[in-house]
């Protein structure tokens, strides 16, 4: 069996001072301890180490090899420690986090850009994913962590608010309505409305589609072909208004603008967790807790 680190790690000591009185010192342990601690490491080995007299200590040659062979080895077990504590802490793995396209403008890369710079042994694996299929993916281990848009349906998660942007809408520079700092609900309904497929997110396109209930005449909705136009082409046409979190406002294609609705609520961008949570899990939370307090994602 091989020896216990301790003992061996006095041994180094000793073997560096040649001396029980001056080496037991150093360690902190009473000599009669530090003597006991050397014979069963000698036992365990099978072989002397040290060349004892009244007056001096001389490594013999089996002592010299280990005085010599045994600092790389303990520094490689400290390493291993080390390793296996942060893997614990969930400061170490590889971490996938499932997001939707529409929380790509700046929330999801934010958070993934803080957990590597914070965590230098975390890989971060940031996948574009459906909407409706982050949360059963967080559930089942598929991912470890979602970013979504809404109160999404799931069981076996947690949701924890990350951002809460204003509702407003994207539409052409030359837009009728862009001059206008603040936008009336009533007068964006009387033209072409265009919302996020319902497929892709039944969640969000009732939540925009809810504030144009009370509208009359009721508002002209479509939804794209495309589910996700990076373009925003069908908005250039300088008619038709798409709502949408105040985020797009900061990844505008040329031409386009965004606008506050008025009195409208507000959208909530929410991390998704499993609900048993481990090391990475709580790593992960509190990475993004102090993230959306320092760029005042949420109000105070």
């Amino acid at each position: 069996m091989p020896p216990d680190t301790v003992s061996l790690r006095y041994f180094l000591v000793l073997a560096q001072e040649l001396n029980f009185t001056r080496a037991a010192a150093r360690i902190g342990v009473a000599q009669p301890a530090l003597s006991a601690r050397m014979r069963r490491l000698e036992s365990e080995l099978g072989t002397a180490l040290l060349v004892r007299n009244t007056r001096s200590v001389v490594l013999t040659t089996a002592g010299a090899a280990l005085a010599e062979s045994a600092p790389p080895a303990l520094a490689a077990l400290d390493r291993a420690w080390d390793t296996a504590r942060s893997a614990a802490a969930g400061e170490l793995g590889t971490l996938r986090i499932g997001y939707s396209l529409s929380t790509g403008a700046g929330t999801t890369p934010a958070l993934v850009d803080r957990l590597i710079r914070d965590n230098s042994g975390l890989e971060v694996a940031a996948v574009p994913m459906a909407t409706p299929e982050i949360s059963p993916a967080v559930a089942d281990g598929r991912i470890d962590a979602g970013i979504t848009r809404g109160e999404q349906p799931g069981r076996g998660v947690r949701r924890f608010p990350l951002r809460r942007l204003r509702v407003g809408v994207q539409l052409a520079q030359h837009h009728p309505l862009a001059g206008h700092p603040e936008i009336e609900i009533a007068d964006a309904a009387a033209y072409p409305l265009r919302l996020p497929d319902r497929a892709a997110n039944p969640v969000i396109h009732d939540q925009l589609s809810a504030l144009f209930r009370d509208t009359r005449p009721h508002p002209r909705f479509h939804t794209p072909a495309v589910s996700f136009d990076m373009s925003q082409r069908d908005l250039r046409d300088g008619i038709t208004l798409a709502p949408a979190g105040e985020a797009a406002a900061t990844a505008q294609p040329a031409g386009l603008t965004w606008r506050p609705l008025r009195d409208a609520p507000g959208l909530t961008i929410h991390l998704v967790l499993p609900r048993e949570q481990s090391p990475l899990h709580h790593r992960i939370r509190a990475v993004a807790r102090t993230l959306a307090h320092e760029l005042h994602w949420l109000p105070d």
